[in-house]
């Protein structure tokens, strides 16, 4: 137990601790409950997946691989908030070290952005499997595969490393201090500095675009090209295909970029740190429970695997 006294009043390193959702016992209840039964379909539906990809063969494609890639990341993730939101949410104001609030930052930085990264990847895998359909195995060879995927993982590494070092390097003039949100984001943390963040806030501002304007606009530009295939083809069911494979990935790029949007592109004058809050809360639970759901409902092969897995295992108990 950290004792009250000496945790307002002691100097050195600042300390920081969450401010509470709530502070209705009824609703603290409810919303443990609720995340905490959205934190383990999360684990369960993108563990799956990533063991149906893994198991079956004929789910070895690049798409596939980039899908279990996604889902790993979505993993690391959700993991890397939920348990820490989850013990500080009955109000107990537990306090978090600077290392503890900076180690936090940085994989919630990392994982978001090679999120972002990766559905970038698997829009223009679709783009080379719709339009350059003979060249598709050529082109997306598995050495390049792992690639995009490291890629991905070391421009996310390069672009959080320093924006969390910036943002720790800020003064901070009180020992104890309370963040407006569920877990320490650049923004809020930079909200608390006694001193000028105009600098810092650009550098956030920049790399913003650079992870979610820049992706989501090669995404589209991926996607013209697709359209336009796709409305070139003269087999309705050719189109249906194609459409059905690509509805699934632009589903989570919208509910992706359009939340993370809202609250890291959006000028600084018209946002509320209760709004942040409340959108961040869609992006994080959102996506990663939407992504296995979505493409488990609307993709065949995946379909196809988790019925064999099931028959396989209710005739195993039959017998």
């Amino acid at each position: 137990m950290v004792d009250e006294k000496s945790f307002f009043n002691k100097s050195g390193p600042p300390v920081f601790t969450f401010r509470v959702l709530t502070n209705v016992p009824e609703f603290q209840a409810i919303l443990f409950i609720l995340f905490l039964l959205l934190y383990l379909m999360i684990l369960c539906g993108n563990t799956t997946i990533i063991w149906v990809v893994s198991k079956y063969s004929f789910l070895h494609m690049p798409m596939y691989f980039f899908l279990g890639s996604l889902s790993f990341v979505e993993i690391c993730y959700i993991t890397d908030v939920v348990p820490l939101m989850l013990s500080n949410i009955f109000g107990a104001q537990k306090p978090i070290s600077l290392a503890s609030c900076g180690t936090q930052m940085f994989f919630f930085s990392v994982f978001g952005c090679t999120d972002c990264f990766l559905l970038t990847v698997m829009a223009y895998d679709r783009y080379v499997a719709i339009c350059h359909p003979l060249h598709y195995n050529l082109i997306m060879t598995q050495k390049l595969c792992i690639k995009l995927v490291i890629g991905s993982l070391s421009l996310a590494l390069f672009l959080s490393l320093p924006l969390t070092a910036f943002t720790f390097t800020l003064p901070f003039c009180r020992y104890h201090l309370e963040i407006n949100h569920f877990l320490c984001d650049v923004a809020p943390i930079m909200r608390l500095a006694c001193a000028d963040i105009h600098v810092n806030q650009a550098v956030l501002y920049v790399v913003s675009i650079l992870v979610l304007t820049v992706p989501f606009l090669l995404i589209c530009i991926s996607y013209v090209f697709i359209a336009s295939t796709i409305l070139r083809m003269h087999s309705a069911k050719g189109r249906q295909r194609a459409f059905s494979t690509c509805s699934s990935h632009l589903t989570v790029v919208l509910l992706q970029y359009g939340c993370c949007s809202l609250v890291y592109l959006r000028p600084r004058s018209s946002t509320s740190e209760d709004e942040d809050r409340q959108i961040a809360l869609v992006y994080i639970f959102g996506t990663p429970l939407l992504n296995p759901l979505i493409y488990t409902l609307r993709n065949k092969d995946i379909k196809d695997a988790l019925r064999n897995s099931f028959f396989r295992t209710s005739a195993s108990d039959t017998s």
